[in-house]
Formats: structure tokens, C-alpha cells, sequence
């Protein structure tokens, strides 16, 4: 078998039919558009249109807004960083950082770095380099005998005395 060779089942693709041809092929004249009216003439797309009637699209409500300044986190769960080291796709010795997670196939996206977040268990004593991290999770790390160090800036809390 070649690559060339390759062709659809007999009868899988229909052929397209060529309408205005004759009053014989049964679509002559009209082409199947009917009579008239907006829908029988060139360019016309009436998507979401109901009739004059007030469209779903526009009856249902607004809500929410789109953050223009939020960071896009990976979020890690320690859980899962557990069940990595102990399959033997992290090195726990190591500093597990954005590049080790992604490597292994923990940190999907993330364009801002990654968020360790306390969800599961962790036995192993490792170091951990990210951009942020739960309070829950560093507990749990340190208490392991790792350490995280945070590399985003912390956020600083609205402070009156600007004026």
C-alpha cells in the first residue's frame, strides 16, 4: 500500500449538484431558492436573525469581564508532583522549576510561570523554584523538609496614604 494508493470507500463523498441547468435535472430555474424574497438573492446571511423578534444573543444577560492584567498561572498540585518523583519523570534532588514541570508534562501553558497549589500529599524532600505558591502549599513542602522559593512579586495591598 501506497500512499498514493489511498482513495475514499466507493460512495462515501457525494458530488455537488449543479443547480440552474435546465428544467429537466430538476433544479432549473429557481435552484432550489424558491420565490423571491431576500433568501433567493446572492449574499445573504442571516445568521441569528428571528423574524424581527428580539435574538437569544441579544435577550440574555451580560455578565463578567475579561481581565486584561491577570496572570496566566500552570497550576501544579502537589499531589500530582508526588505521583511524578515517585514514577521517576521528576528528579526530586533537583530544583523543580517551570522547565522541570514542563519537561515532565505537569505544567501545561502557563506564560507567567507556575502555581503550586497544596492538593495531595508530599513525602519528598524537594526544592521548588516558582512564581507562586498557596499558603497550604508551602506549608506542606517545608514540612516534607523541601523548600519553595516564590519569584513573582507579592501583591501589594491598596495602601490609603497615596494621594
Amino acid at each position: 500500500m501506497k500512499l498514493t494508493d489511498l482513495r475514499d470507500n466507493p460512495g462515501a463523498r457525494k458530488g455537488r449538484m449543479r443547480v440552474g441547468r435546465g428544467i429537466g435535472s430538476g433544479k432549473g430555474k429557481t435552484a432550489g431558492r424558491g420565490q423571491k424574497g431576500q433568501k433567493a438573492r446572492s449574499g445573504v446571511a442571516i445568521k441569528g436573525f428571528e423574524g424581527g423578534q428580539m435574538p437569544l444573543h441579544m435577550r440574555i444577560p451580560k455578565r463578567g469581564f475579561n481581565n486584561p492584567f491577570a496572570k496566566d498561572y500552570a497550576e501544579v498540585n502537589l499531589g500530582m508532583v508526588q505521583k511524578f518523583i515517585d514514577a521517576g519523570k521528576l528528579d526530586a534532588k533537583a530544583v523543580i522549576d517551570h522547565d522541570a514541570l514542563k519537561a515532565a508534562g505537569l505544567a501545561r501553558g502557563g506564560k507567567d510561570g507556575v502555581r503550586l497549589l497544596g492538593k495531595g500529599e508530599l513525602s519528598a524532600k524537594a526544592s521548588f523554584k516558582v512564581a507562586g505558591a498557596s499558603k497550604g502549599a508551602i506549608e506542606a513542602v517545608e514540612k516534607a523538609g523541601g523548600s519553595v522559593e516564590v519569584t513573582a512579586p507579592k501583591k501589594q495591598a491598596a495602601t490609603a496614604d497615596a494621594e
